[in-house]
């Protein structure tokens, strides 16, 4: 079958709509990926008992099995195991996936970006009367946020592409609207290749954004 350039290009305006979604889904997946692994890489910082070794089995979970073995795993195994998670959306299944899975890997960049601040940082502050709390939200976290900061800006990238596993559970992003018109069609080459164009865009945009904060940090610095 011949690339039909005109049906190509018309696609563009029914797919790029569903953007919004994947979106959506990659930016509140970064927000809570965040949140989750700084609580995790500080637990492991300090290595505080038993908490530290059940965050490492969640890390090896994680970083060991696939993520759409994971996301299919949430929303299909466990609601029939857990009543109260039947309700789950496709949105929130592949949020918490996402999630989940990312922050296993960040959680380690940021420990290893914790523990890359100087020590001496740390004895000056406690001599200074200040508490663990204290020293790990005023030197330590901002320290080390700029250290993690590239490796913050891959794993998103990572978050916007993993993202389209979303239309395995039914999420209606653009590469379910992609692949809705290629089965109405036929044309699954020029489908996905509209879709590969968009997330190539995305991404790129995504790495410009990274080197101004990183350039912008240096300064600071």
């Amino acid at each position: 079958m011949n690339f039909n350039f005109e049906w190509f290009f018309n696609l563009f305006p029914i797919v790029l709509p569903s953007l919004k979604m994947t979106i959506g889904i990659s930016l509140l997946s970064l927000i809570f990926t965040l949140f989750l692994s700084i609580v995790i890489s500080i637990f492991r910082y300090y290595r505080v008992p038993v908490i530290n070794r059940l965050f490492g089995y969640y890390i090896t979970f994680f970083r060991a099995t696939p993520l759409v073995a994971q996301l299919f795993i949430l929303y299909f195994g466990l609601p029939t195991v857990i009543v109260s998670l039947q309700s789950m959306s496709a949105f929130q299944a592949t949020v918490i996936a996402l999630t989940l899975n990312t922050s296993a890997f960040m959680a380690e960049n940021f420990r290893a970006a914790l523990e890359s601040v100087n020590k001496g940082q740390l004895e000056a502050c406690y001599s200074m009367g200040m508490t663990k709390y204290q020293t790990m939200i005023r030197a330590v976290l901002p320290q080390a946020f700029v250290v993690a900061l590239p490796s913050i800006g891959n794993q998103f990238i990572g978050i916007i592409k993993g993202s389209a596993l979303g239309f395995t559970v039914g999420l209606a992003d653009i590469m379910s609207a992609a692949k809705i018109e290629a089965a109405l069609s036929t044309r699954f080459f020029e489908a996905y290749l509209c879709v590969t164009i968009i997330y190539l865009i995305l991404v790129v945009l995504v790495e410009k954004v990274q080197n101004i904060l990183e350039n912008y940090v240096a300064k600071l610095y």
